[in-house]
C-alpha cells in the first residue's frame, strides 16, 4: 500500500494528467487538493480527447473514488459541464466526490479577476480570468461561499449579503463595471447546488476511511511547483499551494500519511502567461517545440513559451517537494533536433549560481548556463522500454536524472497511454534509485 502525491515540476502543464491517469490504475483514491478551473489537463483514451478542469483523471476508471478536495475552489458551472461530458461519453460518474468544505468560485469573483488583471496594465500577471484568485482572497478574508452554502437558501442568503455588498462596490465604484444582481445569483447557485448534492461529501472523513482500509490513494496537485503561491516566481504565480505540502492541508491528512511524491516535468521547459523564464526560446526552435509538443493551454488555449530544460528550478522543485523519482514527459518533442541544451546553472550579476533565487527581481537578471548534448534525430514514439530508446536519448534521461539527483521512474512519449515506459512502478515498486542511479 502506497499513498502518493503527483506534483509538477515546473510552471505547469508538464503532462500531470497523463501521469495521474497511468497512476490511478494502481489507485483506490485519487484526491485534487488545491486550485481550480485555472488548471487542465488533456487525456487521450482510445483516440478520444478529454480535457477535464476539476475533476480528477481517475474519473476514467470507474472502480476509482475521485475527490475534488476542501484545498480546491470550485466553479459549479463549469464541474457540470464536465460531468455531462462524461456522460455523454459513457464515462461512469458514481464515483465523484466534491468536499463540501470547499469555496466556490462566484461571477463576481471572474469579474473582478478580469477587472483586476485589466488594470494592471504592462504590469499584468497573465491571469486565466476564471476568478480563482479573488474566490481564494474571500477565502482567506472569511467572507466565501462554500458548496455546502449552495444546499441551503437561507445559508446562502446570509452568506452571499455582505460579499455580494462588497464586490458590487468595487465593480461600480473601482472598476466602473456593472453591478450583479443577489437574487439571480441565489437562484441560479441553488440549482447548481441542487445537482451537485449526490457527490457533496465530508472528504476528509472519507480519506481517512479509505486510509484505515489500507487503499491506495493518489493526491493529484494542479499547476506546478515555480507557480505556487508562496515558493514560486512571486508575483507571477497562482492563488494557492501546489507544492506536495499543499496535499496534506488541502485534503485534510497528515504528513505521516504520505509514503512518496512523484514529480512530472517536460524533456524541455514550458511557462504560460507573465514571468521571467531564464531558458526561453525564440525563433525556429521554439516553434518547433511549440508545434510538435502541442503547447497551447488546456483551459485557456494560450500559446505557451517555450525553453530548454531548466536543471535549477529542477533540482529547486525535487527540494521543495521531497520528490523521491520523477516522470518525465514529451521526450518524444525533442526528437528532431541535432542538439539538446539543459541550464545547469545561471550568472547573476556576473557570478555563477546553482540555486533558485527567492527574489523575483534577481530571477528575472539570471541568464542561463548551458551544457549541450546531441541529439538523436530518430523517432522515440513507438519506443516501448528502455532497450528500444536511441544511446544519445538514454544518454539524455541519465543526465537529467544526476543534474537533479532523483530517479526516473516514468517516460512518456506520446499523448496515448500506451505510449508510456514505466521504469519502475512508482506505487508498488520499492523506494530504490531507477533510472540515473
Amino acid at each position: 500500500m502506497a499513498n502518493v502525491v503527483v506534483i509538477g515540476a515546473q510552471w505547469g502543464d508538464e503532462g500531470k494528467g497523463k501521469i495521474t491517469d497511468l497512476l490511478s490504475r494502481s489507485a483506490d483514491v485519487v484526491v485534487r487538493y488545491q486550485g481550480g478551473v485555472n488548471a487542465g489537463h488533456t487525456i487521450v483514451v482510445e483516440d478520444k480527447v478529454l480535457k477535464l478542469h476539476l475533476i480528477p483523471s481517475g474519473i476514467l476508471y470507474p472502480d476509482t473514488i475521485c475527490l475534488i478536495g476542501s484545498g480546491t475552489v470550485v466553479d459549479p458551472k463549469v464541474m457540470l459541464e464536465e460531468i455531462s461530458m462524461l456522460k455523454e461519453n459513457n464515462i461512469d460518474i458514481s464515483g465523484l466526490k466534491l468536499a463540501s468544505t470547499a469555496h466556490v468560485t462566484m461571477p463576481y469573483h471572474r469579474l473582478i479577476d478580469m477587472a483586476m488583471e485589466e488594470r494592471r496594465g504592462a504590469k499584468k500577471i497573465g491571469t486565466t480570468g476564471r476568478g480563482i484568485g479573488p474566490t481564494y482572497a474571500d477565502k482567506a478574508q472569511r467572507s466565501g461561499i462554500r458548496v455546502i452554502d449552495l444546499l441551503d437558501e437561507t445559508k446562502l442568503r446570509e452568506s452571499i449579503d455582505i460579499p455580494l455588498k462588497e464586490n458590487n462596490a468595487l465593480l461600480k465604484k473601482i472598476y466602473g463595471r456593472e453591478t450583479l444582481d443577489k437574487e439571480l445569483i441565489i437562484k441560479e447557485y441553488l440549482g447548481f447546488g441542487k445537482l451537485l448534492e449526490p457527490h457533496v461529501v465530508d472528504c476528509t472523513r472519507i480519506i481517512h476511511q479509505a486510509s484505515r482500509r489500507k487503499n491506495n490513494i493518489l493526491f493529484e496537485g494542479a499547476q506546478g511547483t515555480l507557480l505556487d503561491l508562496d515558493h514560486g516566481t512571486y508575483p507571477f504565480v497562482t492563488s494557492s499551494n501546489p507544492v506536495s505540502g499543499g496535499a496534506c492541508i488541502g485534503a485534510g491528512v497528515g504528513p505521516t500519511l504520505i509514503d512518496r511524491v512523484i514529480g512530472v516535468a517536460k524533456a524541455y521547459t514550458t511557462r504560460v502567461g507573465e514571468g521571467p523564464f531564464p531558458t526561453e526560446l525564440s525563433g525556429k526552435i521554439n516553434d518547433q517545440l511549440c508545434d510538435k509538443g502541442g503547447e497551447y493551454g488546456t483551459t485557456t488555449g494560450r500559446r505557451r513559451r517555450c525553453g530548454w530544460f531548466d536543471g535549477v528550478i529542477g533540482k529547486y522543485a525535487v527540494e521543495v517537494n521531497g520528490l523521491d523519482c520523477l516522470a518525465i514527459t514529451k521526450l518524444d518533442v525533442l526528437d528532431e533536433l541535432e542538439e539538446i541544451k539543459v541550464c545547469t546553472s545561471y550568472e547573476l550579476n556576473g557570478k555563477k549560481i546553482d540555486y533558485f533565487p527567492s527574489s523575483s527581481e534577481d530571477f528575472s537578471k539570471c541568464k542561463p548556463i548551458f551544457e549541450t548534448l546531441p541529439g538523436w534525430k530518430s523517432s522515440t514514439a513507438n519506443c516501448k522500454n528502455l532497450d528500444d530508446l536511441p544511446e544519445a536519448a538514454m544518454s539524455y534521461l541519465r543526465f537529467l536524472a544526476e543534474l537533479m539527483e532523483v530517479p526516473i521512474a516514468i517516460v512518456s512519449l506520446g499523448a496515448n497511454r500506451e505510449q508510456t515506459i514505466v521504469v519502475e512502478d512508482p506505487i508498488h515498486g520499492p523506494k530504490r534509485a531507477l533510472l540515473g542511479s
